[in-house]
């Protein structure tokens, strides 16, 4: 772990009173595909590449998705217009908020998706939900920012019962099933915050690559709302696959899908880089946060490790990934390459048929970070 020095107070930031009465900014303009020599440039394989290579015929009988029990409900109390969803690619997406623009579909098999992720995230964390270091007794109120199906959330609340644990998303996918000191908020972590100052014990932040289009602000939102000695954790994983014996080739699928991304990130102006251009520890410090610890993971991809713990890690990973993969490349496959729905689902194939090569050694960083707002 590495401990960060104290850096100086975040500035103010703008009342929630006042951001509230700001007129909602105006939706980004649908992005147009890469031009192919941009695509060349950056190393990224045009779709021929993958159609015109053989594959395995697929099992039938092997659908991950199908073994997962789906937890698929929405929010009664909220107005009906935020439930017409955006379809892209046969895909549907959150409705229209502002700028929000998630490149993770919100239907039933993307839930189930998330769903075996948080299962994922707890192994990881070796049974914990978070790794701040928190006084249970001086727990009163959380926020959980892009809430996702909501397990969280509700698996938080359990664990402190005397907490009120507010989770927001810009999708109501979550259950109406919960604990009584749950709620859940429609809400884009990009706009300005609007609870007042000084509100919550602990701040959640989980999953957010490729959705965030200001780093520095979000960080500084949440020094905002934090009470003097709360904390902030953020979790977040790099789509770059490396291999500790060189057998994550150049131009494999698993190198294809880290550079893909990357340039989806740069055109749409919400970077995947996350941890390459460490801006957890970056913006906690700006923000003012201090007591910053780093924690960074080596997550294998699949079972191959010799570790049994890290490829329990890896089997879990693999099966959230299988679960949906379609969905997690369709909106950034489309909107960096121009890609049909059959030719993503032709790298779908390949990329899994790497991920299932016990001779192919990937693993991805995953960092979790977290700090405290000065008393």
């Amino acid at each position: 772990m590495v401990t960060s020095p104290k850096s100086p107070k975040s500035p103010q930031s703008p009342k929630g009173n006042k951001a509230a009465s700001a007129p909602a900014p105006a939706p980004a303009p649908a992005p147009t595909p890469l031009s192919t020599e941009a695509q060349n440039a950056a190393g990224i394989f045009p779709a021929s590449h993958w159609t015109a290579q053989s594959l395995p015929e697929e099992d039938p009988n092997n659908d991950t998705a199908s073994t997962i029990g789906s937890l698929t409900s929405t929010t009664a109390s909220l107005a009906s217009s935020i439930y017409e969803y955006r379809t892209i690619q046969g895909r549907t997406y959150h409705g229209q908020m502002g700028t929000a623009e998630s490149w993770e579909p919100n239907d039933a098999r993307h839930v189930e998706a998330m769903e075996i992720l948080h299962h994922t995230m707890i192994l990881i964390n070796d049974g914990k939900l978070f790794l701040a270091p928190l006084e249970k007794k001086k727990i009163h109120k959380v926020l959980d920012i892009a809430t996702g199906s909501g397990l969280w959330s509700i698996d938080f609340a359990d664990e402190f019962p005397a907490a009120e644990v507010i989770g927001t998303d810009v999708s109501p996918t979550q259950p109406t099933w919960v604990p009584p000191n749950v709620k859940f908020e429609l809400d884009d972590c990009n706009q300005e915050w609007t609870w007042p100052e000084n509100t919550f014990d602990f701040v959640n932040l989980r999953f957010l690559i490729g959705i965030v289009d200001d780093w520095y602000a979000l960080f500084r939102n949440a020094y905002r709302v934090c009470k003097p000695g709360a904390w902030v954790e953020s979790s977040g994983t790099s789509t770059k696959f490396l291999s500790p014996d060189g057998t994550v080739k150049e131009g494999s699928a698993m190198d294809q899908w880290g550079k893909v991304f990357r340039e989806g990130g740069n055109k749409l102006g919400r970077t995947f880089a996350v941890y390459e251009e460490d801006l957890q520890r970056k913006c906690m410090e700006a923000a003012g946060f201090v007591d910053i610890e780093i924690r960074d993971i080596e997550v294998p991809l699949g079972i191959w490790h010799p570790d049994k713990k890290a490829a329990e890690r890896g089997l879990w990973w693999k099966m959230a990934l299988e679960s949906d993969v379609e969905g997690y490349i369709n909106y950034i496959w489309h909107a960096v390459l121009g890609w049909t729905p059959e030719e993503a689902k032709v790298f779908a194939r390949h990329i899994k048929k790497e991920w299932n090569d016990p001779n192919i050694h990937g693993y991805f960083m995953m960092r979790v970070a977290w700090g405290r707002k000065p008393e």
